[in-house]
């Protein structure tokens, strides 16, 4: 087993607390570099994939900047960088509402739909993978604690 401390080569050991933090730390870099390298073919990041995820929630109907940025997993995104490099792959587009010049509404393409229905289950089977090591029971008492540590 691979304790936090031989992977970080600590000398003494940590307290439980700092443990557990670092835990977490190393986990989510594990997961990202996972995901990314999933995501890695497809020319496309990780937040990229997010924004593209939310667009299909809205089943046809536009996201605001705003709107994909309070939806968004990592609040530290860029909202308009990572659209306009969507807009360049011709996986989103951008329009200006008629009724109002000031509201910028984006919509995902079909070529953008069609991305997902391929990397979808790509990315099904790296999370299967990522967690494969916890029973479901496991994987629903970590999701509990995980959502307790937050709130």
């Amino acid at each position: 087993m691979n304790e936090i401390e031989n992977i970080l080569m600590t000398a003494s050991p940590l307290s439980l607390t700092k443990r557990t933090v670092l835990n977490i730390s190393y986990t989510n870099i594990v997961f990202r570099e996972n995901i990314s390298t999933a995501l890695k073919p497809f020319d496309i990041s990780i937040e990229q994939f997010n924004v593209l995820r939310i667009l299909r929630g809205k089943k046809g109907n536009p996201a605001n900047l705003q709107d994909i940025q309070n939806r968004m997993v990592s609040k530290m995104s860029n909202t308009t960088r990572l659209v306009d490099k969507l807009i360049l792959k011709n996986l989103v587009k951008r329009f200006t509402c008629e009724n109002n010049r000031r509201k910028v509404e984006i919509f995902i393409t079909v070529d953008g739909l069609e991305l997902l229905k391929i990397i979808d289950p790509i990315l099904d089977e790296a999370e299967t993978n990522l967690t494969t090591s916890l029973t479901n029971e496991e994987l629903t008492t970590l999701n509990n604690l995980l959502t307790k540590l937050r709130t």
